[in-house]
């Protein structure tokens, strides 16, 4: 890649969508119902929003928003933990900026930190050890959080504070893995999906393989998109070639960032220090097997669950919030009942509309909210 210019061409682009349009004429099941692809991840959601995307699609065409924003699926209970632990006499408790406004069921820790406790955003885990250092003193908390993109910065710096013997950081583990995810979405009996666009960063990480199960167990196409306007119309295009065919099978379209085999060293750091957990809550889509890490009894010593006394309580979404509605693809951002009156990115009553990746505050911010609302009227 030379310049980002290269991947925002509108007359390729125009180009593509007519591509596009010649294939859904091509499609049997395009004559009785809309085609539903699912872009899994949030950085696709907030791309496809922010570009107009989906108005450039034919009707026949449905794009369907699906979890892959790592703030938005956590559960409110956990969100409870965080404050939880900020609040704990001595902590300093670091996090991910994105994760600073997401409501729990007493408050945010924006809100914890305004009443006092010792709140900071970090850019990185690796910020969060130099706090440690800085802080001997201070037990330091990271809240450890997303899929296996960010795993491998958390895994390196719990081995760098292991080198350094540095014994007032921990971890509170959040990370969540994409693949038994997926998988409960293809079992979900409210679920009709026809294909999906597989996640770029994750890709990155963990390579293609591990998404072979898709197209041989459940016959559908996946294709790994990049997250330039091109790249993702690009990707919709062989998606569509795929159905067409008949033939389903793992595609890579973000060839210039993601290889087959991933990338070992990460992969490697990962394994050093992670473990599958059993189970994992999801906002939305329940309790879902093996689909969460935790820190190995080898670092335990680096895990906050472990050296400090947490509520670990399950608390229920708001009933106004339909989160999960929307997390599974069965509500699109703009039909939630609360969308942009209670609930907007100033008066969030759930994760969708805080995260930048979220697909309420994507709408919110580049959807026809003046429609939506006129229509409500």
């Amino acid at each position: 890649m030379k310049y980002v210019d290269e991947f925002r061409d509108p007359e390729r682009a125009r180009r593509l969508v007519a591509a596009i349009e010649g294939l859904v004429a091509d499609i049997p099941t395009c004559r009785e119902r809309p085609l539903y692809i699912m872009e899994v991840c949030g950085g696709h959601t907030h791309a496809i929003f922010k570009f107009g995307i989906e108005g450039m699609l034919p009707e026949e065409i449905e794009l369907v928003h699906g979890p892959g924003c790592p703030v938005c699926v956590l559960p409110m209970g956990r969100v409870d933990d965080c404050v939880a632990l900020a609040e704990t006499p001595g902590v300093i408790f670091t996090t991910f900026g994105d994760a600073m406004r997401v409501p729990g069921s007493r408050k945010s820790l924006l809100q914890a930190k305004a009443e006092g406790a010792d709140v900071r955003m970090v850019y990185s885990p690796l910020d969060a050890l130099a706090i440690a250092r800085r802080h001997p003193d201070r037990e330091v908390v990271f809240f450890g959080l997303g899929f296996e993109t960010t795993m491998p910065a958390t895994a390196l710096t719990i081995l760098q504070a292991e080198r350094e013997g540095i014994r007032n950081f921990s971890v509170f583990c959040n990370h969540i893995t994409i693949i038994p995810t997926i998988k409960a979405i293809l079992d979900s009996p409210d679920m009709q999906l026809d294909g999906f666009l597989g996640p770029g960063h994750v890709s990155a990480v963990i390579g293609t393989r591990p998404y072979r199960f898709i197209p041989e167990v459940y016959r559908r196409p996946v294709v790994i998109a990049g997250f330039e306007p091109l790249d993702i119309l690009h990707a919709l295009w062989r998606v569509l070639v795929q159905i067409r065919d008949g033939r389903p099978f793992v595609e890579n379209q973000y060839r210039r960032v993601v290889r087959e085999e991933g990338n070992p060293s990460a992969l490697a750091a990962i394994e050093r220090v992670f473990e599958l957990r059993e189970f994992f809550e999801w906002r939305g889509l329940g309790s879902i097997d093996h689909s969460g890490v935790r820190i190995r009894d080898a670092y335990a010593r680096f895990d906050a669950e472990r050296r400090f006394s947490i509520p670990a309580l399950k608390i229920a979404d708001p009933r106004s919030c339909q989160c999960g509605e929307v997390l599974k693809g069965v509500l699109k951002p703009w039909q939630c009942k609360v969308f942009g009156t209670a609930c907007t990115p100033e008066t969030p009553l759930g994760a969708l509309m805080v995260s930048s990746e979220g697909a309420c505050a994507a709408w919110y911010q580049y959807g026809d909210l003046d429609r939506v609302m006129e229509a409500r009227a």
